[in-house]
């Protein structure tokens, strides 16, 4: 049986981890409204995008030229580059666990295709440099503050590795957004860009050419699929530890209750134990 001295400590211990816990619950609530109301506010701009997009594409259904761009080359996947969206820190419950397994499924299910990876966050680039895949780039710390160039940089590399054939497709690995408790894993192919079939065609009237415009706005889309993937994964990494740093901190009250009980009842059986004494003591004295 432990002393009540053990037992005072470890409820000190458990009472400061819970502070802490507590600190990093209320600095991810902070950082997960800014963020949030982030990806809230870059989404009708990538769906509109994506239908101005279509809208193009479709004004250019009839034209060579329009199937003659490299972004929308379709090729046998022989090649693919996975970017993978992580973390850079823990303590975010199954947030990058999860990414890591959907990335090293995605590998088994592509075994006859040669993977190459670019890793976006610590906990990825620390899990898969340790194994012997093929990595084309690393970046750690996006995540802190999101700005488009960082994503955008990274997006032309793919793109340009794409226009070379040195890759043959692009996927991406993120946690998107749903709600406070709710993130979704997400796999989506970037490269070759999928044009959206179903929008009905607008007829505008192009100063340039909309071959041209095509050649613009594809660029653009696939940036701002990079960028719109790394804004849905931090808030989906503030949600996540947010999360998991509340469960932390009621199960840390939930032990603390049950030590406090614990101790309670070692204290008691220690002084009946030396009542018993002393009255056994008293006794035999007589």
């Amino acid at each position: 049986m432990p002393s009540l001295i053990d037992i005072r400590r470890r409820i000190r211990s458990v009472k400061n981890t819970q502070q802490i816990t507590k600190a990093m619950k209320m600095v991810s609530a902070a950082k997960l409204r800014r963020a949030q109301d982030r990806t809230i506010a870059a989404r009708p701009y990538g769906t509109l995008l994506r239908k101005v997009l279509g809208n193009v594409a479709a004004a250019v259904a009839n034209d060579e030229s329009g199937a003659e761009n490299p972004l929308l080359a379709r090729r046998e996947e022989r090649r693919i580059l996975l970017v993978l969206i992580t973390g850079d820190k823990g303590l975010a419950g199954a947030f990058n666990t999860n990414l890591i397994k959907a990335a090293t499924r995605f590998v088994n299910e592509h075994q006859g295709a040669q993977i190459t990876f670019e890793l976006i966050g610590r906990k990825g680039r620390d899990f898969f440099r340790k194994r012997e895949v093929a990595i084309s780039g690393e970046a750690i710390g996006l995540a802190a503050k999101v700005k488009y160039e960082d994503t955008a940089a990274i997006a032309r590399r793919a793109m340009q590795m794409f226009r070379d054939e040195q890759i043959d497709a692009v996927y991406l690995v993120y946690n998107e957004f749903k709600s406070v408790v709710s993130q979704k894993m997400t796999l989506s192919r970037v490269l070759p860009a999928e044009l959206p079939e179903d929008s009905a065609p607008i007829d505008y009237i192009f100063e340039e050419s909309p071959a041209e415009m095509l050649n613009v706005l594809l660029p653009k889309y696939v940036e701002m699929e990079f960028y719109r993937a790394l804004l849905e994964s931090a808030a989906s990494e503030h949600a996540a530890r947010m999360t998991a740093m509340d469960a932390a901190t009621s199960n840390a009250a939930e032990m603390i209750d049950k030590l406090t009980l614990y101790m309670n009842r070692v204290r008691q059986a220690s002084i009946t134990k030396e009542i018993i004494e002393v009255v056994s003591g008293a006794a035999a004295a007589e």
